[in-house]
């Protein structure tokens, strides 16, 4: 068994472990869900990868990097502080 074969079995079991844990699923249908799960984990990945590139290539080319960092952080917390304050926010 080669060390990316095992390296690989791992992170799956992992993945249905992990999955079991959070959700109601029991371990058998979670494990023949393996293959759903890698591909949605992987999309998911994709998607970060490429939004984070092409947030750091709009920060790297911005007049004032530091104000859109701290507008972006300060919207952040303010979400967070709203959240813990248990304000519901209209929704449509």
């Amino acid at each position: 068994m080669s060390a990316r074969l095992a390296a690989a079995s791992a992170f799956v079991t992992a993945l249905v472990v992990v999955t079991v844990w959070l959700t109601d699923l029991s371990f058998g249908r979670a494990a023949l869900l393996a293959p759903v799960l890698v591909i949605g984990l992987a999309a998911v990945a994709g998607l970060l990868v490429f939004w984070g590139k092409v947030g750091w290539d709009s920060l790297r080319r911005a007049r004032h990097p530091r104000l859109l960092v701290a507008g972006a952080l300060a919207f952040v917390l303010l979400l967070a502080a709203l959240a813990l304050l248990g304000v519901q926010l209209p929704r449509e």
